[in-house]
Formats: C-alpha cells, sequence, structure tokens
C-alpha cells in the first residue's frame, strides 16, 4: 500500500531552500518516492489551517517512506531544510479498500 509524506513549509531562505531541492530530488527518487504535489498554487476554501507551500511525496510503501526518511543520507538534508524553512511534515499510509 502506498505511503505519503505531507509537508507545509514556509521558506524564509529561498537560496537555501533550493539547495535543498536541488540535492533531495535524486534522492526522493533513489528511494522510489515521487512528487505529487509540489509548492503549487494554494486556493484556501474552508477552515483555519495556514498552508504555505505544500509538498506530497508518494512512496510504493511506508517501508521505503521510512528508509529514505531515516537513512544516513537524508539526515544532513532535514538540517539543512529546517534552518532554511519552517516545516510541519507527516506521514500516513495510503487508502485501501
Amino acid at each position: 500500500m502506498a505511503a505519503y509524506l505531507i509537508a507545509n513549509l514556509k521558506v524564509h531562505d529561498a537560496d537555501g531552500f533550493a539547495n535543498y531541492r536541488q540535492q533531495v530530488e535524486p534522492m526522493i527518487t533513489a528511494f522510489g518516492g515521487r512528487y505529487l504535489v509540489r509548492g503549487g498554487a494554494l486556493d484556501h476554501v474552508e477552515g483555519q489551517l495556514e498552508v504555505e507551500r505544500l509538498i506530497i511525496l508518494e512512496f510504493p510503501e511506508m517501508a521505503m517512506l521510512r528508509a529514505f526518511y531515516g537513512s544516513p543520507e537524508y539526515t544532513p538534508l532535514i538540517a539543512l531544510r529546517q534552518a532554511c524553512t519552517t516545516s510541519d511534515v507527516t506521514i500516513v499510509d495510503g487508502y485501501s479498500p
């Protein structure tokens, strides 16, 4: 079953974030992930959730997502992302009827 990483980012260092993006893209692919949503235009229609830059990654299964997120290669990129953004990140299993 697919698994998803959902991130809401507020970028406060555009150059640092560009560096992060450049490095993380090939790593996501290497772990079997792909972008479903990548910071497109937002149209907030209901509620109080403040979404700034929405990222949704899909991985074939939770084990692959956890392998990506917990990998020694991604650890320094987490620190880089946290230095240039304010981040809310969650992971969730997909739905399978």
